[in-house]
């Protein structure tokens, strides 16, 4: 019997290799005949185990210069906690969460940013001590005393939110061991929306006013991904649209989707199994 997983790849688009082309880790492709989009927020979440039998998830949000960064800490992801406003350039945050001490510390007053992106690139630091053991950092901007460390965490969901454009572009590594892959979609004012990896084309939708919701499978590094997509919105909204695009990857053993709607546009679903990373890309038409 032909297993589950042979099945899924069998109808997945398969993005090869031999159209692979690695550019800087941190900076996405950008075909010149595309103007350049920069997301206004990024908000990254992080599962880091504090010991063998506990973990905390810690979600970070980059903003743009004149908001900073915010952060917040939880034991589970669908419980809601405080989130902490880091307001200078350098410094130490100390809190409670998860019936722990939590202490930030961090520097970001020499950061490099590419492209006018929230999220620094180079020449900064972030550290999370729970109960003053380090569990977390970020950055490559590392004093002395803590370049010893060695937390474990990973990176699990990543949000990037666009305001007015039309073409989106990001780099994603979905699993560990992968590649950092550039992503492109662009949503043509005309009806279609295209969507890139790698620099090639891995599939187009034409007539979105009546394909405006949909989803394909990509078998990239081995994986099964789903990319979804919900222009509903955007397309029958002049002011006020809103358009969600999202990425996750899926064992072969999952049945279903990893989506389910809500309100009317597609939201996160935790109730799968197997799902180690999640992309999800919102663009709004304006700012309310």
């Amino acid at each position: 019997m032909r297993s589950i997983t042979s099945c899924y790849i069998e109808k997945a688009i398969k993005v090869s290799d031999s159209y692979c082309s690695w550019p800087s880790i941190n900076q996405a492709y950008i075909s010149p005949n595309h103007v350049p989009s920069t997301p206004n927020t990024i908000t990254c979440i992080y599962k880091a185990k504090t010991s063998p039998q506990t973990r905390l998830f810690i979600t970070l949000t980059w903003c743009n210069i004149s908001q900073g960064l915010s952060i917040k800490v939880s034991d589970n992801l669908n419980r809601i906690s405080e989130s902490y406003h880091l307001k200078n350039n350098k410094g130490n945050k100390g809190f409670k969460a998860c019936n722990s001490e939590i202490e930030v510390i961090w520097d970001v007053s020499n950061a490099e940013f590419i492209n006018g992106s929230p999220e620094p690139n180079s020449k900064y630091s972030l550290i999370v001590l729970v109960d003053s053991r380090i569990c977390f950092i970020l950055g490559d901007n590392i004093e002395e005393q803590h370049e010893k460390a060695d937390p474990s965490f990973n990176l699990i969901s990543r949000t990037e939110t666009f305001i007015a454009n039309t073409v989106y572009s990001t780099k994603a590594r979905f699993c560990e061991s992968g590649l950092a892959h550039d992503i492109l979609i662009k949503c043509c004012n005309g009806g279609e929306l295209c969507v890139s990896i790698d620099k090639k084309e891995v599939f187009q939708v034409k007539r979105l006013k009546w394909n405006f919701r949909g989803n394909q499978i990509i078998f990239l590094d081995g994986l099964l991904v789903d990319m979804m997509w919900d222009l509903h919105d955007w397309v029958f909204k002049q002011t006020n649209g809103r358009a969600v695009f999202m990425f996750r990857t899926r064992s072969g053993f999952d049945s279903r989707l990893w989506l389910e709607e809500k309100s009317g546009c597609l939201e996160h679903s935790d109730k799968g199994r197997g799902h180690e990373f999640s992309l999800l890309i919102c663009a709004c038409k304006n700012p309310r």
